[in-house]
């Protein structure tokens, strides 16, 4: 509760910071804060506390989603450091990236329907302006109109199957919903059922999981680097914790209702993520495809849907977000460097700057789950938990798509030690960005040799 207090404060700090002239101070301000806000949320841990009439719960799967999701956003304004510099509007934009880090405190801790709905709304709505933020860039604008129409489409969604299911139950509490259909098992309307199936879409477009996954690319390619930096890691984890806490405790018990339909659109999921980033030539526009593959992955954790389900969505997400911010940032060196996001940008990079080069290996590494990566165990424990719930078939289809996913990160791998680029100039690198290097690239080696201990958290 005091973490969202905290970040909250925050935001409205920013936008103060404009009248009374004190925004160039504002960024180590935002860091402290941020540091402040895993400090006060690991305070939370075994008390599972309830706020708001049980509108909120600060239970143990919540602090660790708190902290990770805080430690990333620390992460990423390191790495959009330069980006804040540049634009005017710097408060504004710090206030939209401190809201919408508000709205995923809420979508990780959330105990009511309409505080779910809050929480995606909150970061939502910042999001559909920070894709636009590049107002001179038609790009940028396609993004933040495309984001925000199927946006506000998939929320269409959301609340109607939020509707439908109190309209059945009489709640929108989490815990009497699942007492709900505990108590009239076999005799459940038909229009509840229809409530889960709604909602579940509302979801799996907050996750870019296929067939609801048509907005991530264009959207991903046309936002500011570190706008899409910021949705291809934070916005994903929480997306994702949000979904996982819906079902796992409301409807877990009407598996046969909703697991085939997961089923399948993991598979689409890992299918189109996988094979399409394989044709892409921008680096930005394949990791925007390989973030849409990586939400197959986790899908087999809401699949399996059993004890191991919670501590593997937290670390695989956990080691994906730290791998994703290692690339966007040695991608946003190299762009800034040569204006290219192409793939024969890298060319050569291995001896233009060794350092950047080895960053960028260790991330791709991590993110195709080659080991000891942090990735290798996070697919490890993803696959674990669905084989420990007899989900074998799409743990092959899982294990296929990862060797597809070997092939286009070790593009990048081979363009920067195998050949050589028009342009042999040194790559410069900020003392911010090379300590975010340094720091990202010791937590996938931390994780990789310590996986047993984060997973064990949950």
């Amino acid at each position: 509760m005091k973490s969202l207090i905290l970040l909250s404060g925050l935001g409205v700090l920013t936008l103060l910071s404009e009248m009374f002239n004190f925004k160039r101070k504002i960024f180590p301000v935002v860091l402290l804060g941020l540091l402040g806000t895993i400090v006060i949320s690991a305070m939370y841990w075994n008390t599972n506390k309830h706020y708001f009439n049980d509108m909120m719960f600060f239970d143990n799967y919540a602090v660790a989603f708190t902290c990770l999701i805080s430690f990333i956003a620390f992460a990423w304004f390191l790495l959009s450091q330069n980006y804040f510099n540049e634009e005017t509007n710097l408060t504004d934009h710090f206030a939209l990236i401190l809201f919408a880090l508000v709205g995923a405190v809420i979508m990780v801790s959330y105990q009511n329907m309409s505080m779910l709905f809050l929480g995606i709304e909150t970061l939502s709505l910042s999001l559909y302006v920070l894709a636009g933020s590049r107002k001179n860039d038609l790009y940028s604008n396609e993004a933040a109109l495309k984001y925000f129409l199927m946006g506000a489409f998939a929320t269409g969604f959301l609340l109607f199957g939020i509707a439908l299911i109190y309209g059945i139950t009489g709640s929108f509490n989490l815990q009497t919903i699942a007492n709900y259909i505990t108590l009239n098992s076999g005799n459940i309307p038909a229009l509840f059922y229809t409530g889960v199936l709604l909602m579940m879409v509302g979801m799996a477009f907050k996750i870019s999981a296929a067939p609801f996954h048509f907005w991530a690319p264009d959207v991903y390619q046309g936002s500011p680097l570190v706008i899409t930096a910021f949705m291809a890691t934070i916005i994903k984890t929480a997306a994702f914790a949000a979904f996982f806490r819906l079902f796992f405790t409301c409807f877990s018990t009407i598996e046969s209702v909703w697991g085939n339909i997961i089923f399948v659109m993991a598979i689409l999921t890992l299918a189109v993520g996988n094979i399409t980033a394989t044709y892409q030539e921008s680096v930005k526009r394949m990791l925007a495809y390989s973030s849409i593959a990586h939400a197959g992955y986790m899908l087999l954790a809401i699949l399996a849907m059993n004890k191991f389900s919670a501590g593997s969505i937290l670390f695989y997400t956990a080691a994906y977000s730290v791998a994703s911010i290692t690339a966007f940032t040695v991608l946003s060196i190299i762009i800034n460097k040569s204006n290219n996001e192409a793939i024969d940008a890298f060319n050569g990079l291995g001896k233009r700057n060794p350092f950047l080069a080895f960053a960028m290996t260790v991330a791709m590494l991590s993110l195709a789950g080659i080991p000891p990566m942090a990735g290798f165990f996070g697919k490890y424990y993803l696959f674990n938990a669905a084989l420990q719930s007899g989900q074998t078939a799409i743990v092959l289809v899982a294990v296929l798509a990862s060797l597809v996913g070997v092939y286009y990160y070790f593009k990048v791998i081979i363009a920067m030690y195998f050949k050589s680029g028009s342009d042999s100039s040194l790559v410069e690198v900020s003392f911010t960005h090379k300590l975010l290097l340094i720091l990202t690239l010791v937590l996938i080696f931390a994780m990789g040799l310590m996986s047993d201990f984060v997973i064990r958290l949950l």
